[in-house]
């Protein structure tokens, strides 16, 4: 009797973690390049149940059960946020839409061969350092210019140039007096370069990634496939806007709702199992 309740409590549990996912989701819709995350759950492995009987005898199988379901992991949907004009000189938005050579990815970012191998759409980074010196990867890019002429992120970390070290740019000169190129160099007004470079990575399977907080990723095992943009790369820099979170704000609330009630489905579930073992214990019992 108690294998229905494990698995409305497990089902219970997995349902309690999707909603938590959502609703972070959902309180990170205005937060720039935030990339929405999804909850994956799947069944425990099934097991084959047997008639218990006279030792001896040949066993008669009942058939397969599954105990419930877990939450196994939480998959961040690296996909293109919709993009704000903000008309501030300190914002940036990426808009990342690599091609794989003889690779057709879905909406979802990633392509599924005949065969069953998964392969993700590769997607462009900001680079930064936090200010424990680690190396980080954003696509939020509201940054701001220090007094001292670095460009930083909200959190602290340094944006990195072309040459692996936080951009600087010369005193007295602000964002407001330069350009963006194509090429991700800032010029100013009379098209000098004034030697810094955005330095834009290529992560070739974003899921690799971790979430860190303040929109920032890191690599699970420290190493990661990360490669330099090509000239020819579907990338590009816009200064004066930032990317929108990628968050669907309508599927969210089904999702949210969809989770509370499946959680109350399984609720009402433990609760008939518990008045079950109530009447066992308390009027059968006394038989």
């Amino acid at each position: 009797m108690l294998r229905g309740l494990y698995t409305a409590a497990s089902g219970m549990i997995a349902q309690q973690r999707r909603h938590d996912t959502v609703t972070n989701n959902i309180s990170n819709i205005n937060t720039p390049g935030y990339k929405q995350t999804n909850a994956v759950t799947r069944s425990f492995p099934e097991m084959l149940l047997s008639m218990t009987g006279v030792q001896g005898a040949e066993r008669t199988e009942i058939g397969r059960w599954t105990s419930g379901v877990f939450a196994e992991e939480s998959l961040s949907i690296h996909l293109q946020g919709d993009l704000t004009q903000t008309n501030q000189s300190s914002d940036f938005a990426l808009i990342s839409d690599i091609e794989v050579d003889g690779l057709t990815f879905d909406a979802s970012g990633k392509r599924v061969s005949a065969d069953g191998e998964v392969v993700f759409q590769p997607q462009a980074f900001f680079t930064v350092q936090d200010p424990s010196g680690e190396i980080r990867y954003t696509r939020g890019g509201k940054f701001t210019l220090t007094g001292d002429g670095f460009l930083m992120t909200g959190d602290g970390s340094f944006v990195l140039g072309t040459n692996g070290q936080p951009i600087t740019l010369p005193q007295g000169v602000g964002l407001d007096n330069l350009v963006l190129t194509a090429d991700q160099r800032f010029i100013d007004e009379n098209g000098n370069d004034v030697g810094a470079q955005l330095l834009i990575s290529r992560i070739e399977n974003p899921n690799d990634l971790v979430r860190e907080g303040n929109g920032n990723f890191r690599f699970k095992n420290g190493e990661g496939e990360v490669q330099a943009i090509a000239a020819d790369e579907r990338i590009e820099v816009r200064q004066g806007f930032i990317e929108r979170s990628n968050v669907d704000a309508a599927q969210a609330s089904v999702d949210l709702m969809a989770a509370l009630r499946a959680y109350e489905a399984n609720q009402k579930v433990i609760q008939f199992y518990d008045q079950s073992l109530q009447k066992a214990a308390n009027e059968i019992g006394r038989v």
